[in-house]
């Protein structure tokens, strides 16, 4: 009989000194046999702020002042995301010796490789503070509460895709191909390399439509926090960000309110179908 949505959160949190255990396993594993191993985790945003900051800033004179800092501010969230949701997808066929050998709530796995893109995303922000202070940015401070909901859904949205496309990953392998694929193009409707100024400009009043995809909200609300456009020039804010980066914080409750309803929708779903399939996992692998 399937474990009711409480019971499996029970059974999570027992067996949380494995999620922990599982955690710092995907770490060492993501960097196995790297030379420089976790390093990679700081490299990666470091790299990005200053390829983006001199190609921007210096050859193409284009984009928003210290364009490096925007693209981080938001890129970030959506590494979270994007490599949660990937390694969580592959998590139940990636560990098919341990599912076939014991019983454990085999939702932990999926958890598991989301909590280790958290786990990176928390030291790859120690770059992105660092090159803040380094420019003189100081975040939106009256505003900087919005980023815990943001993470949150973030995190939701990963988990509940995590589990949804993890179980089905089980019986077609292709998911994982699809879902690259799937990611690539989310990335580009996903205001993280331009402006929103070009979405909302084109959807006028009807800007909040925008949210039916569900990583606008928290992508927005971290690059207008930790952004901040106060720290530009009047003549550059009116330039770069007189769509939604200027707005208050009622735009981005708002987003972050469609954003929530479908992670809630898609975990409900995630948790259902995993309910569903996990019965088989251990003959299917």
């Amino acid at each position: 009989m399937p474990r009711s949505p409480l019971t499996r959160l029970k059974d999570v949190w027992e067996y949380r000194e494995l999620l922990g255990n599982l955690v710092r396993r995907e770490l060492k594993v993501r960097y196995k046999d790297s030379v420089l191993g976790f390093l990679w985790t700081l490299l990666n945003p470091l790299l990005y702020l200053a390829v983006f900051s001199v190609v921007f800033g210096l050859v193409l004179d284009a984009g928003a002042p210290r364009y490096g800092l925007l693209l981080l501010s938001g890129l970030l969230v959506w590494n979270l995301f994007a490599i949660g949701l990937g390694s969580a997808t592959a998590s139940i066929v990636g560990n098919g010796p341990l599912v076939q050998k014991v019983w454990f709530p085999r939702e932990i796995l999926p958890i598991a490789a989301v909590g280790a893109s958290f786990v990176s995303f928390c030291f790859q922000m120690v770059v992105l503070i660092i090159g803040l202070a380094a420019f003189g940015h100081t975040p939106q401070l009256s505003m900087l509460w919005l980023l815990i909901p943001a993470l949150l859904i973030t995190l939701l949205l990963a988990t509940g895709l995590g589990l949804l496309l993890g179980a089905y990953n089980v019986y077609y392998r292709d998911t994982g191909h699809f879902l690259e694929l799937g990611l690539l193009a989310w990335f580009w409707f996903t205001c993280i390399v331009y402006p929103f100024q070009f979405i909302g400009e084109a959807l006028g009043d009807r800007a909040l439509l925008s949210g039916l995809n569900p990583m606008m909200g928290p992508v927005l609300v971290f690059k207008r926090v930790l952004y901040n456009p106060n720290n530009v020039s009047e003549a550059d804010q009116v330039k770069h960000f007189s769509y939604v980066l200027g707005e208050g914080t009622g735009f981005y409750l708002q987003m972050l309110g469609i954003s929530l309803a479908f992670a809630v929708v898609i975990l409900a779903l995630g948790v259902r179908a995993f309910s569903r399939l996990e019965g088989d996992f251990g003959e299917v692998i």
